[in-house]
Order: C-alpha cells, then sequence, then structure tokens
C-alpha cells in the first residue's frame, strides 16, 4: 500500500528536526520508508525536492550546510522553528472548541480533538461560563458521509488533479470527470466541489452525493490558474434558482419537501394530503425539483413543468 504524501512529509520533518548534524540526501533515504520505496534515484529526487518545498511553504525552516564529509546536507533547528508563545484569551478558545465540534466525519474530529489537545498543553486557555460548551448542550454539526469527501479535500490541499464518475440529475448513466479541484464548501445541508473541469474548459461545481465510485488521482499539473476567492455558494444558489426574478407554483405533498418549504414565497395548505406552494424560480429549478421525485407536481408556469417531465422520463429511461 503506498506510502500517504502526509505521513512521508512528517517522518522528513521528524528526520530534520531530530538530528544535530545536516543529514545527505542519501542518509535520508535510507531513513524514510517511502523513500525506499522510490523507483530510481529520478523518482526519489523528484519526490525529496516536492516534499522540501512544501515543508518549507508550510513555514518549516530547513538549512542547507555541507556535512562533514563534503555532502550537501539538510537539517531543522529546534530553534529556528520553535512557535512563539500561544495568547489566547477565553472567546478565541472558545471558538476553536466549538470549531472542533463542529465535525462530525471521524478522521477529521480527530484531528481537531489532537490539535485542541496540543493547543491546551501550550497553554490555551479553557473556555469558562458562557462559553463553555456541555456534552449535553445543541451543538451545531456538518455532516459528512460521502466516500468522496476525504480524497477530494487532500486533493484540493495539494492542487492534484482527480477523476471520478458523476451522474447529473437528468442522466441515466455517471459520465467520467477530469477536474482540477478548487474547494469545498457544504451549502443547506450538501457539500460541493468548485473545480476547473478539463474536457469542458470551464469552471463546474459538482454536488458530493452525485459522485459514484473511487476518486482517482491524476499525474500533471493544473492548466487553469486557481482564483482568489472560489464563489461556490453563488453558484450553486443561481442554478438552484436562489437569485430568480419569477415565481412558479407546485403541489407538494404534505410532510414532504422542507428546503422547498423554507424557500416557499406563499404555502396553502390543502385537504387532500398536498399543499400547494410559490416558490422562486431560476435556472437549475427543475433538476432540484428532480430530487423530490413523486412527493412534487409542477402546476406552473408551463415551461418548468416540461423540463421536469423530460427530466424525470430521461432517468426512467436509464
Amino acid at each position: 500500500m503506498a506510502i500517504a504524501k502526509s505521513e512521508r512529509l512528517m517522518n522528513l520533518a521528524l528526520c530534520l528536526l531530530g538530528t544535530r548534524r545536516p543529514l545527505s540526501k542519501r542518509e535520508l533515504r535510507g531513513s524514510i520508508e517511502a523513500y525506499l520505496e522510490a523507483s530510481g534515484d529520478e523518482a526519489f529526487n523528484r519526490m525529496f525536492e516536492r516534499d522540501k518545498d512544501d515543508l518549507r511553504e508550510l513555514g518549516l525552516v530547513i538549512e542547507t550546510v555541507e556535512n562533514l564529509e563534503g555532502e550537501t546536507g539538510y537539517l531543522a533547528r529546534r530553534d529556528s522553528n520553535r512557535l512563539p508563545p500561544i495568547t489566547l484569551d477565553a472567546e478565541e478558545a472558545a471558538a476553536l472548541g466549538l470549531a472542533a465540534k463542529v465535525w462530525q466525519q471521524a478522521r477529521l474530529a480527530g484531528a481537531a480533538s489532537g490539535a485542541l489537545q496540543k493547543l491546551r498543553a501550550a497553554g490555551m486557555p479553557e473556555a469558562e461560563g458562557s462559553y463553555d460548551i456541555q456534552p449535553s448542550a445543541l451543538e451545531p454539526r456538518i455532516p459528512v458521509h460521502e466516500a468522496a469527501f476525504e480524497p477530494l479535500m487532500l486533493a484540493c490541499r495539494d492542487r492534484r488533479t482527480v477523476a471520478f464518475d458523476y451522474r447529473k440529475a437528468n442522466a441515466a448513466r455517471p459520465e467520467t470527470r477530469q477536474v482540477e479541484p478548487w474547494t469545498l464548501e457544504c451549502w443547506r445541508g450538501h457539500w460541493y466541489l468548485a473545480g476547473w473541469d478539463r474536457e469542458r474548459g470551464a469552471e463546474r461545481v459538482f454536488r458530493l452525493s452525485r459522485i459514484t465510485g473511487k476518486v482517482r488521482s491524476r499525474a500533471g499539473a493544473f492548466t487553469a490558474p486557481v482564483p482568489d476567492v472560489v464563489t461556490v455558494r453563488e453558484t450553486v444558489e443561481s442554478w438552484a434558482g436562489e437569485t430568480a426574478t419569477r415565481s412558479a407554483r407546485i403541489r407538494l405533498r404534505t410532510g414532504c419537501g422542507y428546503p422547498l418549504r423554507a424557500r416557499a414565497q406563499s404555502v396553502r395548505e390543502g385537504t387532500d394530503g398536498w399543499d400547494e406552494l410559490e416558490i422562486p424560480y431560476g435556472h437549475g429549478l427543475d433538476a432540484w425539483l428532480v430530487e423530490f421525485g413523486p412527493d412534487v407536481v409542477v402546476l406552473e408556469p408551463a415551461d418548468l413543468r416540461a423540463d421536469v417531465v423530460d427530466r424525470l422520463r430521461a432517468v426512467a429511461k436509464g
């Protein structure tokens, strides 16, 4: 099994911080398992240079000097990489504690808990009084159920192109997408990925729940610049009709479709098990309504009704 890049970087950092003399590339290669598995000197050299640059980008001060044998060596002196004293007040500590409680996904929850323990050991004050979050209190949560979340999160961090099978709301079968991932964002309980779709040559937003199968890594650098600000939420809102200037009338089964009810401009409760709603109508509303299946019937306008019927027929044919 391939060793994760994060583990490789951690091992390299520990070697450089734990030595009292400069270590050559030859010595580092013999000390780190991932480097021993590299297929040839060229592959190792590329891997080592990338790792060294990544550690420096993360803030580790790595010195390049000659060791006693005249070889180029590397080390990270502890006095040059010592963190300054942590000075957080009670409110800042409470904010960090609350942020750590938000994550439900197991691996992120463990990382957040470990980070809090390290900060407390370094002197971070405990939350007190009104800022203390008791286990029995109401707490915010960000659910992460999609298997694609973690590999995409790592790909966004490492600027690594990925490929995955994606099924659109109106498609009978998934299509393979090659994407340069930028960022992940949660909106209305769903996670979305924003990135550059290589085949379409344009920015795209993908809902993680529609990704099927595994997320695969692809070689090669990004071909499109990463924008300074990625407006995932604005893009999804426009697709879902949030910026609509028209309205639509639908029938919604009683007790169903809470997201639609939350956005409704008016609701008329029925006695036949169906309610009538007026909702904002914009680009992408048809795809959203299809997700509610038999619980929604479009009354007007006619073009929205036709679009929803076409999408349902396309799915049924699949």
